[in-house]
């Protein structure tokens, strides 16, 4: 076999690089747990310092403690399906309504003259001054309580999805028209794509708003949830347990947003 016979060898292969998308979401995940891990340190130093007593701020070693004295109690997770429990059904109810309305007051002008203001007038009411009127409604059960984070979740949800859809770009609108397309047809197919990002940054925030309505719906004689380790432990003078429902809550919040946050980068991605 002459030179020219010979086979070429193959070059070898260059690593991959790193795809850059999960490289950017590390360096995201690792920054987001610096101010956490500062708090951490700040609390223990405080707490060591002695300018607080333990009753009033235990180190974090005692919230932990108070962990496992729940997890060995068998409460923890009772508490925590609870209140996840009653944040998941009345989300769920306020979104939907909130949805409903929010299309109804930003496709029709009528209907945003009739209804936007009172709508908006009671968005301002407080979400304590709510819980004697369900009491007296519903009594102590665990309708009053999902009717609560009903109405924490319905004002974002209503106000964003009203606004999206009263401020879709006119020309978008004019397109559709030009291609045929009428009422349902034209809701689906240009408003409701149009308006996705906005009214998927209003679930967020309707869920977020869910969850800060959950103590005070806690608040109605409750036996369980972290609304009420919140409110027991502040009865009981266990601050430990006061700030782990705390973090608890934090938590749960957090988890839930970030799950919306994937739905409303999948569509922000659809668009593009």
């Amino acid at each position: 076999m002459t030179l020219a016979e010979t086979p070429a060898q193959a070059p070898p292969e260059e690593p991959r690089p790193a795809a850059p998308g999960r490289g950017r979401a590390w360096a995201r995940l690792a920054a987001g747990l610096i101010p956490p891990l500062i708090l951490l340190g700040v609390w223990q130093l405080v707490a060591a310092s002695g300018a607080y007593s333990t009753a009033q701020l235990p180190p974090p070693a005692d919230v932990a403690a108070g962990l496992g004295e729940l997890i060995e109690r068998g409460e923890l997770w009772r508490h925590i399906a609870i209140s996840v429990q009653r944040v998941l059904l009345g989300y769920a109810a306020g979104a939907a309504c909130g949805l409903a309305l929010g299309a109804l007051v930003g496709l029709s002008a009528p209907a945003r003259a009739l209804l936007a203001p009172t709508v908006q007038a009671l968005r301002t009411v407080p979400s304590l001054a709510w819980v004697p009127l369900l009491l007296l409604w519903m009594g102590i059960g665990e309708a009053p309580k999902q009717t609560l984070v009903a109405i924490g979740a319905f004002f974002p949800v209503y106000t964003t999805t009203a606004a999206a859809l009263a401020h879709v770009d006119p020309q978008l609108v004019e397109l559709g028209r030009a291609y045929g397309l009428r009422g349902v047809g034209l809701l689906t197919k240009v408003l409701l794509p149009a308006a996705a990002p906005s009214v998927v940054n209003g679930l967020r925030l309707g869920l977020a708003q869910g969850w800060l309505f959950l103590v005070a719906a806690e608040l109605i004689a409750s036996s369980m949830g972290l609304g009420f380790v919140l409110i027991d432990s502040q009865n009981t003078g266990r601050t430990d347990l006061m700030l782990l429902a705390i973090a608890l809550l934090a938590l749960l919040g957090k988890t839930s947003d970030a799950a919306l946050g994937l739905l409303e980068r999948r569509v922000v991605r659809g668009r593009t």
